[in-house]
């Protein structure tokens, strides 16, 4: 019986140690507030950077991302240029983020005919959703710039994605 209580005594002794050891380990590791970068807005769109991309058949609107605006910023936010097409001959052009972390996008200014921009009065982040009002921003985060859920390493890789029609990652399956 002396053994049975030196045993439990050991075992109570070495939980409580890794307790401890769990509790600082959990401590050396701040959970940091994320801070976006300063934003500057880019050139209008000039027509020979406009790479165009897939979204669905359900639209007859085209879109299209201005490669040279690419960038993927160090708070992991990947920004473009976004100029969609109305068969009818609309066309909405706008600055824009996208976070793949928290699956959100954010609006930073609209374009103008004369190439300047007007910032966006609600640029707040909204999370994206894969509903057909906008399905762009859904198609740019599941097809191209995030590929499950993973944000693309530079803006090489984004501009590949978008030539290739998807990003690599989601042809293995």
């Amino acid at each position: 019986m002396r053994w049975f209580r030196s045993l439990v005594l050991s075992l109570a002794s070495l939980l409580a140690t890794c307790s401890l050891a769990w509790a600082d380990f959990e401590d050396d590791y701040e959970t940091k507030q994320w801070q976006e970068i300063e934003v500057a807005l880019p050139a209008a769109p000039k027509e020979g950077n406009l790479v165009p991309f897939y979204v669905s058949a359900a639209t007859s609107n085209r879109f299209f991302i201005d490669a040279s605006t690419l960038s993927v910023g160090g708070d992991g936010v990947v920004r473009y240029v976004l100029l969609v097409l109305s068969p009818e001959g609309g066309r909405n052009v706008t600055f824009e983020g996208m976070r793949c972390e928290s699956r959100e996008r954010r609006i930073y200014a609209s374009g103008r005919l004369d190439g300047s921009w007007s910032k966006a009065r609600k640029n707040e982040w909204v999370r994206i959703q894969d509903a057909y009002a906008n399905r762009h921003h859904a198609a740019l985060f599941i097809d191209y710039f995030c590929p499950f859920g993973n944000i693309v390493r530079d803006a090489a890789e984004a501009r590949n994605a978008l030539m290739l029609g998807g990003h690599p990652d989601n042809k293995r399956w």
